[in-house]
C-alpha cells in the first residue's frame, strides 16, 4: 500500500466516523449520552485542519475535513437542541 492509498483510506474513515452518531441522535431525538465537548472540539480541530489545507493549497486535506466538520457541528447543535430532553 502506498502513502496515497493510506491517506485516502484514513480520510474516508475520519470523514464518515460521525455519521452513525448523527443518525442515531436524529432517530432517537435525544443526545443525553453525548458530551457536548467531544463534537465541539472535533469541529474546531477539523475546521483548523481545513483552514490549514486552504493555506497550503492541499485539496485532499480540505475535502477530507468538510464532512466531519459538518457532522460534528450538526452533532454539537443537536446536543444543544436536545439538552433539556430527559425522556
Amino acid at each position: 500500500m502506498n502513502p496515497t492509498h493510506l491517506g485516502l483510506i484514513a480520510g474516508l474513515l475520519t470523514s464518515i466516523a460521525a455519521i452513525p452518531q448523527v443518525a442515531k441522535t436524529l432517530r432517537t431525538r435525544h443526545a443525553r449520552d453525548i458530551s457536548v465537548w467531544q463534537p465541539l472540539l472535533l469541529s474546531i480541530g477539523v475546521a483548523l485542519w481545513m483552514i490549514y489545507g486552504m493555506l497550503i493549497h492541499n485539496l485532499p486535506l480540505i475535502l477530507a475535513n468538510i464532512v466531519p466538520l459538518v457532522c460534528n457541528a450538526l452533532l454539537t447543535g443537536l446536543k444543544l437542541y436536545y439538552r433539556n430532553d430527559t425522556a
